[in-house]
């Protein structure tokens, strides 16, 4: 299901994942969190445990996500996921996601920020069920204006 191209594309990426869950009226939503993929295929996120996605996920861990750069050649991947939060893994994946996204890390000033919060953090586990990729980026190539600064999977 994961290939090496989809893999090299989840470790160089430095953007988002756009999570989409059901809340308690049955009309979808979508966040951006920070996200850390591991070799065994899963997508590990963090946040506060009193945030509204805890509580829905609980409820129904069926959701879909997404990773794509929103500048061209456009590419990335989506697929959907069954949820598990985690309450004992929040600060060690909030750690792990401050060292992928800030070059600073912990020690950085919203580094430090997040880790010195009173609330309790939680890590989300998505474990894929389906995955799909595009790549425009042939389809793309002969404008000028685009000079691809990542990898498409």
């Amino acid at each position: 299901m994961i290939t090496p191209e989809i893999e090299e594309y989840l470790e160089h990426a430095r953007i988002p994942l756009r999570l989409s869950v059901v809340t308690e009226s049955g009309w979808p939503i979508i966040l951006s969190l920070w996200f850390t993929y591991t070799t065994d295929g899963k997508f590990f996120l963090a946040t506060p445990a009193q945030a509204k996605v805890v509580g829905l996920l609980e409820k129904n861990p069926r959701c879909a996500f997404e990773v794509s750069n929103e500048n061209p050649p456009y590419c990335g991947i989506r697929g959907q996921a069954e949820a598990k939060i985690i309450r004992s893994k929040g600060i060690e994946v909030l750690e792990t996601l401050l060292q992928r996204y800030i070059t600073e890390g912990k020690g950085s000033p919203l580094g430090k920020r997040l880790i010195s919060r009173k609330i309790q953090e939680v890590a989300i586990e998505l474990t894929p069920t389906k995955i799909f990729t595009w790549n425009f980026e042939n389809r793309m190539k002969d404008s000028t204006a685009i000079k691809p600064q990542f990898i498409c999977p």
